[in-house]
Protein backbone atom coordinates (compact mmCIF):
# COMPACT_ATOMS: atom_id res chain seq x y z
CA UNK A 1 0.00 0.00 0.00
CA UNK A 2 3.15 2.41 0.45
CA UNK A 3 4.67 1.77 -2.68
CA UNK A 4 1.38 2.64 -4.33
CA UNK A 5 0.75 5.70 -2.38
CA UNK A 6 4.64 7.12 -3.27
CA UNK A 7 3.76 5.92 -6.92
CA UNK A 8 0.28 8.21 -7.04
CA UNK A 9 2.12 11.06 -5.29
CA UNK A 10 5.16 10.78 -7.82
CA UNK A 11 2.98 10.67 -10.36
CA UNK A 12 0.68 13.84 -9.41
CA UNK A 13 3.64 15.86 -8.79
CA UNK A 14 5.17 15.16 -12.74
CA UNK A 15 1.15 16.14 -13.69
CA UNK A 16 1.84 19.16 -11.68
CA UNK A 17 5.02 19.91 -13.17
CA UNK A 18 3.52 19.40 -16.40
CA UNK A 19 1.23 22.07 -16.03
CA UNK A 20 2.87 24.70 -14.53
CA UNK A 21 5.35 24.13 -17.99
CA UNK A 22 2.01 25.32 -20.07
CA UNK A 23 -0.86 26.81 -18.46
CA UNK A 24 -2.91 28.08 -20.76
CA UNK A 25 -0.79 30.99 -23.48
CA UNK A 26 2.01 31.22 -20.80
CA UNK A 27 3.79 29.19 -23.28
CA UNK A 28 2.75 31.04 -26.07
CA UNK A 29 5.00 34.14 -24.46
CA UNK A 30 7.82 32.24 -22.89
CA UNK A 31 8.72 30.82 -26.90
CA UNK A 32 7.32 33.95 -28.74
CA UNK A 33 6.57 37.17 -27.04
CA UNK A 34 9.35 37.30 -24.50
CA UNK A 35 12.16 36.86 -26.97
CA UNK A 36 10.31 39.18 -29.99
CA UNK A 37 11.16 42.79 -30.81
CA UNK A 38 8.95 45.42 -30.28
CA UNK A 39 8.29 48.47 -32.64
CA UNK A 40 6.44 51.34 -32.04
CA UNK A 41 4.07 52.68 -34.73
CA UNK A 42 2.72 55.70 -33.01
CA UNK A 43 3.16 59.25 -33.32
CA UNK A 44 3.38 61.04 -30.25
CA UNK A 45 0.87 63.28 -29.39
CA UNK A 46 1.34 67.29 -28.78
CA UNK A 47 0.12 70.44 -28.93
CA UNK A 48 2.56 71.53 -32.35
CA UNK A 49 1.03 68.10 -34.60
CA UNK A 50 -0.45 67.89 -37.58
CA UNK A 51 -3.90 68.29 -37.73
CA UNK A 52 -6.67 69.33 -40.13
CA UNK A 53 -7.23 72.99 -39.90
CA UNK A 54 -11.31 72.15 -39.53
CA UNK A 55 -10.50 70.92 -36.11
CA UNK A 56 -7.96 73.71 -35.01
CA UNK A 57 -4.87 72.65 -32.35
CA UNK A 58 -5.07 71.43 -29.04
CA UNK A 59 -3.92 72.90 -25.26
CA UNK A 60 -1.55 71.49 -22.46
CA UNK A 61 -1.85 72.82 -19.50
CA UNK A 62 -0.91 71.82 -16.10
CA UNK A 63 -3.74 70.36 -13.76
CA UNK A 64 -5.03 73.24 -11.21
CA UNK A 65 -6.14 72.60 -7.84
CA UNK A 66 -9.88 73.99 -8.28
CA UNK A 67 -9.22 74.86 -4.34
CA UNK A 68 -6.49 76.85 -4.67
CA UNK A 69 -6.05 77.98 -8.58
CA UNK A 70 -2.32 76.87 -8.59
CA UNK A 71 -1.24 73.93 -10.47
CA UNK A 72 -0.06 70.71 -8.45
CA UNK A 73 3.63 70.54 -8.34
CA UNK A 74 6.10 67.82 -6.78
CA UNK A 75 7.73 70.34 -4.27
CA UNK A 76 4.44 70.96 -2.95
CA UNK A 77 1.76 68.60 -3.81
CA UNK A 78 4.48 65.34 -4.44
CA UNK A 79 2.56 64.92 -7.96
CA UNK A 80 1.57 66.85 -10.60
CA UNK A 81 -1.13 66.17 -13.74
CA UNK A 82 -1.79 67.53 -17.01
CA UNK A 83 -5.16 69.31 -18.14
CA UNK A 84 -5.56 68.24 -22.06
CA UNK A 85 -7.88 70.61 -24.39
CA UNK A 86 -8.18 68.42 -27.35
CA UNK A 87 -9.82 69.71 -30.24
CA UNK A 88 -10.57 66.37 -31.53
CA UNK A 89 -9.98 62.93 -31.44
CA UNK A 90 -8.92 62.96 -34.78
CA UNK A 91 -5.31 63.71 -33.79
CA UNK A 92 -2.44 61.74 -34.09
CA UNK A 93 -2.27 58.17 -34.62
CA UNK A 94 -5.70 57.07 -34.44
CA UNK A 95 -8.24 54.25 -35.14
CA UNK A 96 -11.67 55.35 -36.42
CA UNK A 97 -14.77 53.56 -35.40
CA UNK A 98 -17.48 53.50 -37.96
CA UNK A 99 -19.29 55.95 -36.42
CA UNK A 100 -17.07 58.59 -37.27
CA UNK A 101 -19.29 58.79 -40.63
CA UNK A 102 -21.84 56.45 -39.33
CA UNK A 103 -24.11 56.68 -36.19
CA UNK A 104 -25.61 53.65 -36.58
CA UNK A 105 -22.20 51.45 -36.25
CA UNK A 106 -20.09 51.12 -33.27
CA UNK A 107 -18.54 53.95 -31.50
CA UNK A 108 -14.82 53.68 -30.22
CA UNK A 109 -16.33 52.26 -26.79
CA UNK A 110 -18.01 49.77 -28.45
CA UNK A 111 -15.59 47.81 -30.47
CA UNK A 112 -14.68 44.62 -29.70
CA UNK A 113 -11.83 43.44 -27.44
CA UNK A 114 -10.69 41.13 -30.22
CA UNK A 115 -9.13 44.53 -31.35
CA UNK A 116 -6.43 43.27 -29.60
CA UNK A 117 -3.46 41.23 -31.55
CA UNK A 118 -3.39 40.46 -35.27
CA UNK A 119 -1.20 39.41 -38.24
CA UNK A 120 0.37 42.72 -40.00
CA UNK A 121 0.87 42.46 -43.41
CA UNK A 122 2.68 46.22 -44.47
CA UNK A 123 2.61 47.04 -48.27
CA UNK A 124 5.21 49.71 -49.13
CA UNK A 125 4.18 52.04 -52.61
CA UNK A 126 7.44 54.20 -51.81
CA UNK A 127 8.84 53.34 -54.99
CA UNK A 128 5.50 54.44 -56.61
CA UNK A 129 5.28 57.44 -54.37
CA UNK A 130 8.96 58.86 -54.99
CA UNK A 131 7.38 58.77 -58.82
CA UNK A 132 4.32 60.63 -58.16
CA UNK A 133 3.78 61.70 -54.56
CA UNK A 134 -0.32 61.38 -54.67
CA UNK A 135 0.09 57.97 -55.66
CA UNK A 136 -2.84 55.42 -54.30
CA UNK A 137 -2.46 51.86 -53.30
CA UNK A 138 -3.94 49.78 -56.05
CA UNK A 139 -4.93 45.92 -56.22
CA UNK A 140 -2.13 45.16 -58.67
CA UNK A 141 0.32 46.48 -55.69
CA UNK A 142 -1.87 43.87 -53.26
CA UNK A 143 -1.65 40.90 -55.93
CA UNK A 144 2.19 41.71 -56.33
CA UNK A 145 3.09 41.47 -52.94
CA UNK A 146 0.95 38.62 -52.53
CA UNK A 147 2.97 37.32 -55.09
CA UNK A 148 5.89 37.47 -53.04
CA UNK A 149 4.55 36.92 -49.41
CA UNK A 150 1.65 34.58 -50.07
CA UNK A 151 -2.19 35.41 -49.57
CA UNK A 152 -2.99 38.19 -46.34
CA UNK A 153 -3.90 36.44 -43.56
CA UNK A 154 -8.38 36.64 -42.92
CA UNK A 155 -8.53 39.50 -39.54
CA UNK A 156 -5.40 40.65 -40.13
CA UNK A 157 -4.03 44.31 -40.23
CA UNK A 158 -2.56 46.07 -43.65
CA UNK A 159 -0.71 48.82 -43.24
CA UNK A 160 0.28 51.05 -46.10
CA UNK A 161 3.64 52.08 -45.92
CA UNK A 162 4.33 55.48 -48.07
CA UNK A 163 7.51 57.45 -45.82
CA UNK A 164 4.89 60.54 -46.01
CA UNK A 165 5.19 60.15 -41.97
CA UNK A 166 9.09 60.86 -42.33
CA UNK A 167 8.19 64.45 -42.05
CA UNK A 168 6.28 64.28 -38.63
CA UNK A 169 5.41 66.54 -36.74
CA UNK A 170 5.94 69.41 -39.36
CA UNK A 171 2.62 70.81 -39.12
CA UNK A 172 2.36 71.72 -43.04
CA UNK A 173 2.07 68.29 -43.49
CA UNK A 174 -1.99 68.54 -42.82
CA UNK A 175 -1.97 71.54 -45.67
CA UNK A 176 -1.28 69.59 -48.35
CA UNK A 177 -3.76 68.38 -50.71
CA UNK A 178 -1.22 66.15 -53.33
CA UNK A 179 -0.40 63.35 -50.59
CA UNK A 180 -0.59 59.06 -51.15
CA UNK A 181 -3.51 57.56 -50.30
CA UNK A 182 -5.38 53.91 -50.87
CA UNK A 183 -7.66 53.70 -53.94
CA UNK A 184 -11.50 52.37 -52.87
CA UNK A 185 -10.74 49.68 -55.51
CA UNK A 186 -8.15 48.61 -53.18
CA UNK A 187 -10.12 48.84 -50.16
CA UNK A 188 -12.84 46.98 -51.68
CA UNK A 189 -10.30 43.96 -51.99
CA UNK A 190 -8.71 43.85 -49.02
CA UNK A 191 -12.06 43.63 -47.52
CA UNK A 192 -14.28 41.52 -49.28
CA UNK A 193 -11.78 39.62 -50.71
CA UNK A 194 -9.28 39.16 -48.14
CA UNK A 195 -11.40 40.02 -45.38
CA UNK A 196 -9.01 42.14 -43.24
CA UNK A 197 -10.01 43.43 -39.82
CA UNK A 198 -8.77 46.74 -40.75
CA UNK A 199 -6.43 48.89 -42.91
CA UNK A 200 -4.10 51.52 -41.94
CA UNK A 201 -1.87 54.53 -43.58
CA UNK A 202 0.28 57.08 -43.09
CA UNK A 203 -1.06 60.52 -43.43
CA UNK A 204 -4.34 61.91 -41.94
CA UNK A 205 -6.84 61.12 -44.66
CA UNK A 206 -7.47 58.32 -46.96
CA UNK A 207 -7.39 59.08 -49.80
CA UNK A 208 -7.54 62.62 -51.93
CA UNK A 209 -10.79 62.30 -53.72
CA UNK A 210 -13.58 65.35 -53.53
CA UNK A 211 -15.91 63.41 -51.50
CA UNK A 212 -12.84 61.12 -49.34
CA UNK A 213 -15.14 58.04 -50.90
CA UNK A 214 -12.80 55.36 -49.56
CA UNK A 215 -13.79 56.49 -46.11
CA UNK A 216 -16.96 57.12 -46.79
CA UNK A 217 -17.36 53.49 -47.87
CA UNK A 218 -15.72 52.17 -45.29
CA UNK A 219 -17.27 54.14 -42.15
CA UNK A 220 -21.34 53.11 -43.52
CA UNK A 221 -19.85 49.34 -44.19
CA UNK A 222 -18.98 49.02 -40.71
CA UNK A 223 -15.00 48.83 -41.18
CA UNK A 224 -12.71 51.12 -39.27
CA UNK A 225 -9.11 52.06 -39.91
CA UNK A 226 -6.17 53.27 -38.93
CA UNK A 227 -4.82 56.51 -39.38
CA UNK A 228 -1.39 58.71 -38.78
CA UNK A 229 0.35 55.20 -37.95
CA UNK A 230 4.53 56.03 -38.15
CA UNK A 231 7.52 53.73 -38.53
CA UNK A 232 6.56 51.28 -41.34
CA UNK A 233 10.13 51.78 -42.62
CA UNK A 234 11.28 49.31 -39.59
CA UNK A 235 8.66 46.77 -40.01
CA UNK A 236 9.10 43.91 -42.29
CA UNK A 237 6.37 43.27 -44.75
CA UNK A 238 5.55 40.05 -43.47
CA UNK A 239 6.08 37.84 -39.91
CA UNK A 240 5.12 40.26 -37.20
CA UNK A 241 1.51 40.97 -34.77
CA UNK A 242 0.29 44.07 -34.07
CA UNK A 243 -1.01 45.09 -30.53
CA UNK A 244 -3.70 47.58 -30.60
CA UNK A 245 -4.58 49.57 -27.94
CA UNK A 246 -6.51 52.73 -27.68
CA UNK A 247 -9.13 54.58 -25.23
CA UNK A 248 -12.19 54.04 -24.36
CA UNK A 249 -13.93 57.09 -24.47
CA UNK A 250 -18.16 56.78 -24.36
CA UNK A 251 -19.73 57.66 -27.83
CA UNK A 252 -16.11 58.35 -29.08
CA UNK A 253 -16.27 58.81 -32.64
CA UNK A 254 -12.32 58.43 -33.09
CA UNK A 255 -9.62 57.18 -30.82
CA UNK A 256 -6.08 58.01 -30.08
CA UNK A 257 -4.49 54.83 -30.53
CA UNK A 258 -1.22 53.27 -29.83
CA UNK A 259 -0.23 50.20 -32.27
CA UNK A 260 2.91 48.01 -31.21
CA UNK A 261 4.57 45.80 -33.93
CA UNK A 262 5.37 42.57 -32.20
CA UNK A 263 8.31 41.10 -34.76
CA UNK A 264 10.25 37.87 -35.06
CA UNK A 265 13.57 38.41 -31.97
CA UNK A 266 16.05 38.07 -35.30
CA UNK A 267 14.43 41.51 -36.54
CA UNK A 268 17.08 44.22 -36.58
CA UNK A 269 14.57 47.09 -35.40
CA UNK A 270 12.84 47.35 -32.01
CA UNK A 271 13.15 46.88 -28.35
CA UNK A 272 12.93 43.47 -26.44
CA UNK A 273 11.39 42.51 -22.61
CA UNK A 274 14.57 43.16 -20.37
CA UNK A 275 15.29 44.24 -16.89
CA UNK A 276 14.73 47.88 -17.34
CA UNK A 277 10.80 47.39 -17.86
CA UNK A 278 10.41 47.15 -14.31
CA UNK A 279 11.24 49.43 -12.61
CA UNK A 280 11.88 51.65 -15.16
CA UNK A 281 15.09 53.59 -15.36
CA UNK A 282 15.60 57.24 -14.46
CA UNK A 283 16.18 60.07 -16.50
CA UNK A 284 19.33 62.47 -16.22
CA UNK A 285 17.25 65.35 -16.53
CA UNK A 286 13.61 65.28 -14.47
CA UNK A 287 10.53 66.69 -16.60
CA UNK A 288 9.68 70.39 -16.19
CA UNK A 289 6.66 72.42 -17.89
CA UNK A 290 8.38 74.31 -20.87
CA UNK A 291 5.26 77.41 -21.80
CA UNK A 292 7.36 77.73 -25.43
CA UNK A 293 6.37 74.09 -26.45
CA UNK A 294 2.96 73.95 -24.00
CA UNK A 295 4.39 70.89 -22.49
CA UNK A 296 6.37 69.28 -20.27
CA UNK A 297 9.83 68.15 -21.53
CA UNK A 298 13.35 67.15 -20.14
Amino acid sequence: MRAVQIVAAVLALAGAGARAEAPGLWKAYDDSFRHAKYVDLTHTIAPNIPVWHGFGPSKFSPTVNPATGKPYSYAKDGFEATHYDLSTDQLGTQLDPPAHWAPEYPSIDELPPTYAVRPLAVISIVPQVKAKPGYHLQVADILAWEKRNGRIPEGAVVFVRSDWSREWPNPALATRTVFPGVSLAALKFLHLQRHILFHGHEPLDTDTTPTLEGEAWLMHHGYTQAEGVANLDKVPETGCLVSIGYPKFKGGTGGYARYIAICPTDWKFGASIGASDAPLPKYPHPLHWDVSAGTRVR
